[in-house]
């Protein structure tokens, strides 16, 4: 059996950075896709982006965004509106995946792939987007001006510097409390969310102790969640618009119920019972939390 240190030291391992065969089979479909798209619309350039580009995605690897920077001959969709481009690239995506793998969503759409094999990217999130200059613009069907700007390198630059003042901790504590989202059926949307209230509440240094990290963030998360929380880049609508009062309620019950087994977890183990502990750490974050 594990000792508590050791379980979430294996834990972190498991969920780390993206492996050699991870990042090439991303590579790849990035590429397939690119190429297939390039057959239907004028695309300058393309980039991986969001969490995975941050490295704070969580394992599997799902829903890797890729956004498709569309050139001039595109500008017809600034007119025809969100839906419309959406739609289009759904319908081109559909020719080469399938139309039950593909599926249009608020800014992106979604790809899926199949999950028959192990360190492959199950699904991506291809985002067609504008160049600004300064910024990009990206279609938002629940926005009232249709067009949502965002600057993904902002939010990475966020990200390392947090990382490093942390003692290089924070996208590892970051993955961790994701996993916990999925694990727990994503109370908290979208999962980008967590990161952006992480930027705050993991604040002054690293205290050497994932489990009291961990038990505070949940903890003024719970607290915290009803806040406004915006965009870090300081373009788009506020990363906390997505859930309704229901959906806040809810989360914040998840996140108590997660503060109060991390002390619950914590007891055990002062109290010597170390499997019992372990099985409540494991019941927080599921099977990648492993107890041998």
């Amino acid at each position: 059996m594990l000792t508590i240190d050791e379980a979430f030291t294996k834990f972190k391992t498991k969920i780390s950075e993206p492996t050699d065969k991870e990042r090439k089979d991303a590579s790849r479909r990035q590429q397939d896709i690119r190429e297939h798209m390039d057959q239907s619309f004028d695309i300058e350039r393309d980039f991986l982006s969001g969490s995975y580009a941050r490295h704070t995605k969580t394992k599997p690897l799902k829903d890797v965004d890729i956004v498709c920077v569309l050139g001039s001959e595109e500008d017809k969709y600034r007119e025809k509106g969100p839906a419309a481009l959406l739609a289009a690239v759904a319908d081109v995506l559909a020719e080469k995946y399938g139309r039950d793998q593909v599926a249009v969503q608020r800014r992106s759409v979604g790809v899926t792939f199949g999950e028959d094999e192990e360190e492959t990217v199950m699904s991506f999130d291809v985002v067609p987007a504008y160049d600004m200059g300064e910024h990009y613009e990206v279609p938002d069907t629940k926005s009232a001006v249709k067009w949502t700007k965002t600057d993904p390198e902002v939010h990475k630059e966020k990200a390392t510097d947090k990382h490093q003042a942390y003692s290089q901790e924070w996208k590892g504590l970051v993955r961790m409390v994701k996993t916990w989202n999925r694990h727990q059926g994503k109370p908290v949307k979208p999962s980008f969310l967590l990161e952006i209230m992480a930027l705050d509440l993991f604040d002054g240094d690293f205290g050497g102790d994932y489990r009291y990290e961990l038990k505070g963030f949940f903890s003024s998360a719970a607290n915290r969640i009803t806040d406004e929380w915006k965009d870090p880049a300081g373009l788009g609508p506020p990363v906390s618009d997505s859930m309704d009062l229901v959906a806040l309620q809810k989360a914040r019950t998840a996140l108590l119920a997660a503060a109060e087994q991390c002390s619950r977890a914590i007891y055990l183990e002062r109290e010597g019972k170390v499997g019992e502990a372990l099985r409540v750490w494991q019941g927080i974050f599921g099977p990648q939390f492993s107890m041998s």
